[in-house]
């Protein structure tokens, strides 16, 4: 095998009972024979439709291969089948799997564009089409979810959380951020639930400069996912969770004013607060000494901040941490809330319940949301959202698969599990077969999956 083949072949004569020769050379196979799943799941939110109708056309039309529609879904659909950077595009050009995703004949159809092509797209989107696109994002989700339940919710919470995006190079608006040590980015994700499901669907992905507090933006965010909600479920209530980095006195002003809004929101510690809660404190650390082992008490106050205008409820767990070989260390956390519940029972079940939000945005880094490597901010946006809407796919899949052994899988596992097939597409003049494999692990999963989408059985 030479750096110039044109067919590549691997040999290994010694490890088997006959030789064993892998040759590259299957051109209508591919190994997304999986990815006809994400093409489904795409037409429950029609989002390469609504993100590709803010974008500003601008190209010679007698000069135009790719429309945009077709490089937004190129992007999407390679970003949910693991391939986060444009220069993937010379690997992928003529793969049938990905051509069909585009409506485009597996076998003798336009090659996908090029990455020199889709980095101009890339950059081409400016702040006012970004904008739209987020508004696009969210609303899609909303109403998705909103289709979904019938326009019946109670309850509909909203979770922000920022995540830092290391950056490395001349990126515009990166800065160095003391609380992460290294200079970053730090966008805000967004997500809704629904009553006392589990899952948190993203609807917001908002990228920010390094050096913004975690406030920045939030009352927009807010805003603009109120209104959705109220459009698609007029009777919930809109529950807001957030921890201590976006506690402002502009946000509490914002949720205060917001008619049918509860909230809990994390609050550093300060000497005030410490001071109502050393009762309890008192309390937790006899607990403590007494069992040998990390306790807590809560309970409750009002406090007003010296920036606030007036006083609001706040709850506290009075806490101890122990640890083996470790001297007792005090915990004491605060949240401010409107809700009426008891201390342990908002704590404990509510606002803790907001820490499932880590796990997605740990998916979120595993489809690479973090590539921001281009010099643009704007452009470093626009991938922000490609990955977000390809994230968005990899959650529908997981919701049709809620029967499955898939049910709380990860968007890796998903993407192992489900769209990593290696396929044989034959293309005749009536119709297009995938041929897959016989001996598929989860073939099970895959046709509660597909089915679940709209196929049909034969």
């Amino acid at each position: 095998m030479t750096e110039n083949s044109t067919t590549e072949c691997l040999l290994f004569p010694d490890y088997f009972a006959k030789p064993i020769t892998m040759q590259f050379d299957q051109r209508q196979g591919s190994s997304d024979g999986g990815a006809v799943l994400l093409k489904a799941a795409e037409r429950r939110y029609d989002l390469v439709r609504r993100l590709s109708g803010c974008l500003v056309d601008k190209r010679q039309a007698g000069k135009v291969e790719h429309l945009l529609p077709d490089l937004m879904a190129q992007r999407i659909y390679s970003i949910a089948c693991g391939y986060s950077d444009a220069n993937d595009a010379a690997r992928l050009k003529a793969d049938p799997i990905h051509k069909m995703l585009l409506g485009r004949d597996p076998i003798g159809g336009l090659d996908l564009a090029s990455q020199p092509s889709l980095s101009r797209f890339e950059n081409a989107a400016r702040p006012r089409q970004l904008y739209r696109m987020s508004e696009q994002l969210g609303a899609s989700v909303i109403e998705r979810h909103g289709k979904r339940l019938g326009g019946h919710a109670k309850r509909v919470t909203i979770d922000l959380d920022p995540t830092d995006d290391p950056t490395h190079g001349a990126q515009q608006l990166s800065f160095f951020n003391s609380h992460y040590d290294n200079s970053c980015y730090l966008p805000v994700m967004g997500f809704v639930s629904f009553d006392d499901e589990a899952d948190q669907y993203l609807c917001a992905a908002v990228l920010r400069p390094g050096n913004v507090t975690a406030t920045a933006g939030a009352v927009g965010i807010l805003r603009r996912l109120m209104a959705l909600i109220r459009k698609q479920f007029g009777k919930a209530r809109i529950r807001v969770r957030l921890d201590g980095g976006f506690a402002c006195p502009a946000l509490f002003d914002f949720l205060d004013n917001e008619p049918g809004v509860e909230y809990v929101v994390a609050m550093a510690s300060n000497a005030v607060l410490n001071r109502h809660a050393e009762e309890g404190m008192q309390y937790a650390r006899a607990l403590s000494g007494l069992l040998e082992q990390t306790e807590h008490v809560y309970g409750e106050t009002r406090y007003a901040a010296g920036s606030w205008e007036r006083e609001r409820r706040v709850i506290f767990k009075a806490e101890v941490v122990c640890g083996e070989g470790k001297t007792p260390k005090d915990n004491p956390r605060f949240v401010v809330t409107n809700m009426k519940q008891t201390p342990q029972w908002l704590y404990e079940e509510v606002y803790c319940q907001r820490g499932e939000i880590e796990n997605r945005i740990k998916e979120l880094h595993a489809l690479e949301i973090d590539r921001t490597s281009c010099t643009s901010f704007w452009a470093n946006q626009f991938r922000v959202l490609l990955t977000a809407a390809a994230y968005v796919l990899m959650q529908e899949l997981r919701l049709q698969a809620a029967l499955t052994d898939c049910a709380r899988a990860q968007v890796w596992t998903l993407r192992e599990r489900l769209l990593k097939l290696g396929a044989h597409v034959v293309s005749s003049m009536r119709r297009v077969v995938v041929h897959l494999p016989e001996s598929f692990p989860f073939l099970k999963t895959f046709q509660t999956v597909a089915l679940e989408l709209g196929a049909a059985a034969t």
